[in-house]
């Protein structure tokens, strides 16, 4: 176990027992314990396998690349229809988890393998989301927005689409549009890091709370 994840659990005031057992059954798997996006995240030489998520109304067990893995026991939840890669396993119970532990480590063992073999998800092109009309009039108003945003990684043009598209009303999504709008001129991706204090570089994985807080 890794201590500097110790205090995540030590602070989280619902799902405590669902969460220490997620983590007691994750860490046997001979995974790599480590903090990212604000929760425990656990690795493969490197790359993400699952991480452990609390929510109000359960908890959860993300598999990063679910959707590669054979789900034989109809257990994964995809969170919405734009989620491509990542898969939830959900529990309101302690007794759910104790059940499911062998479950839990076998795709655990299949998504390390699936890593081992280079196995990549098949990510769907930016030109394939549909882009919210208030973000094309933005990019047909600004030239500077429209070459910023087209000089993106797809991957970054895809996390920008999805947010936007996500908000149900015109004033939602514009309101996130005008938000972000610096971030793209930056050439920076909704995750990437702007404070340049993340371990994780580019990505922000909240440790520039820490480090500024020591500066």
């Amino acid at each position: 176990m890794n201590p500097a994840v110790d205090s995540f659990f030590s602070k989280v005031q619902k799902w405590q027992d669902e969460m220490a057992l997620l983590r007691a059954i994750v860490i046997s798997c001979g995974l790599v314990e480590e903090l990212k996006w604000g929760v425990p995240c656990y690795t493969y030489q490197q790359k993400n396998i699952v991480m452990i998520h609390g929510f109000k109304e359960y908890c959860a067990l993300l598999y990063h690349k679910g959707s590669l893995i054979q789900d034989s026991d109809d257990l994964f939840i995809q969170q919405t229809e734009n989620v491509q890669s990542g898969r939830q396993i959900r529990f309101t119970n302690s007794k759910e988890i104790i059940r499911l532990e062998p479950i839990l480590k076998a795709y655990i063992f299949e998504a390390v393998e699936v890593e081992k073999a280079g196995i990549k998800i098949a990510y769907k092109k930016p030109e394939e989301y549909k882009m919210p009309d208030e973000f094309k009039f933005k990019l047909d108003e600004m030239s500077a927005l429209k070459t910023a945003f087209e000089a993106l990684t797809p991957g970054r043009q895809r996390g920008y689409l999805l947010h936007f598209a996500g908000a149900k009303q015109s004033k939602t999504r514009l309101e996130r549009i005008e938000k972000y709008i610096p971030t793209i001129l930056k050439g920076k991706g909704i995750t990437d890091c702007t404070c340049g204090l993340s371990k994780k570089m580019p990505s922000c994985d909240g440790s520039h709370k820490s480090l500024k807080l020591k500066g």
